[in-house]
């Protein structure tokens, strides 16, 4: 008996990781867009998953896609360019190789106040490319959002989908192809120098810091000139993987001088306010970058206030491995559920 291949809308998303199809994570995009546009339409993806594949209306409300952002401004704008970008997607059409030109997003209704919701829909050619995928990326939600440029993240989702192959650890790309996956616009980065200096160092560098895997990008001659990369990948050590850890707890510009092995201090922004007296009998301090990485990515918020929250909402379950990584991932929660 044939073994029967799992589906990827059998896999489950978690409070920490999303689920992403691969035949998503290597599109063409023959319309470029934003680090923004991907994380939002990740979002998407993940709020419609439970139904993904079905022809029904998704709700999800404008604070969970603005995030830290004060304004939703940036949201309508995403949400046209994915309307309007046009992907092309690698498929097997009746045992054949075929490539499909789809929508991304289909129509959709913003409710105009600041809290309101927004209905989309997954466009009908898309769900059914989606109910046919068999393999997948799974996005550490933590790792997206310290990731700072759309060439870093497209390279972290690449790596996801394949760092757990068995018999694999390296695939080639033609040049064209790399340069389409990763999003670069036409006409930009036309030289292997550039397209290295500005895109794939940079976003090697980054995968290479937050994530679990090791990357590399190797350029393959053709005679003279470079017609082909190697992708490269392999899964980190204990050590290496607690680096990773530690480097998703700096704010973006300490991740930035780590990650690039510059040896200036970086000097924390100064604390809103030292940990109040009362707050130490519910429990022992966090690490003071803890509190820093919390009141840089929910301005607004007191975060004395939130911990204590936490503190609360810990009693009588079990301790976490690590329990700053359990306190930002219960101030995300928390601030999702109270916008400000």
């Amino acid at each position: 008996m044939a073994e029967r291949l799992y589906r990827t809308i059998e896999a489950r998303p978690t409070a920490e990781s999303l689920i992403k199809p691969g035949e998503l994570v290597d599109l063409i995009e023959v319309t470029p867009l934003s680090l923004t546009d991907r994380r939002i339409y990740n979002q998407l993806l993940e709020n419609a998953w439970e139904a993904i594949d079905k022809p029904v209306t998704h709700v999800i409300a404008k604070s969970v896609l603005r995030g830290s952002h004060n304004s939703n401004d940036r949201i309508g704008d995403s949400i046209e360019r994915l309307m309007s970008a046009i992907v092309k997607v690698a498929v097997n059409w009746d045992g054949e190789a075929a490539v499909e030109r789809v929508q991304l997003l289909g129509g959709n209704l913003e409710g105009l106040r600041s809290d309101g919701m927004l209905e989309y829909e997954i466009p009908a050619r898309l769900r059914k490319i989606i109910g046919n995928s068999t393999v997948f990326a799974r996005l550490q939600r933590e790792v997206m959002f310290a990731l700072s440029s759309k060439y870093a993240l497209t390279l972290y989702e690449m790596v996801q989908k394949r760092g757990n192959l068995r018999w694999k650890a390296s695939e080639r790309f033609g040049l064209e192809q790399i340069r389409g996956i990763l999003g670069v616009p036409k006409g930009k980065l036309s030289s292997w120098s550039n397209l290295r200096l500005r895109a794939i160092d940079p976003a090697v560098t980054e995968v290479n810091a937050l994530s679990d895997f090791l990357v590399e990008i190797e350029p393959i001659k053709t005679g003279r000139a470079v017609t082909h990369v190697e992708l490269r990948w392999w899964r980190k050590d204990g050590d290496a993987r607690g680096a990773a850890d530690r480097a998703l707890q700096f704010s973006r510009v300490g991740r930035r001088t780590r990650a690039e092995g510059r040896v200036e201090e970086v000097v924390p922004a100064t604390m809103p306010a030292s940990r109040p007296a009362w707050l130490a009998a519910r429990g022992p301090a966090l690490r003071t970058e803890t509190y820093e990485t919390a009141r840089l990515r929910h301005p607004g918020y007191d975060i004395y206030f939130v911990e204590a929250e936490w503190r609360a909402w810990s009693v009588n379950r079990p301790a976490p491995d690590d329990s700053d990584r359990a306190f930002l991932a219960f101030f995300r929660k928390f601030a999702e559920g109270n916008p400000l």
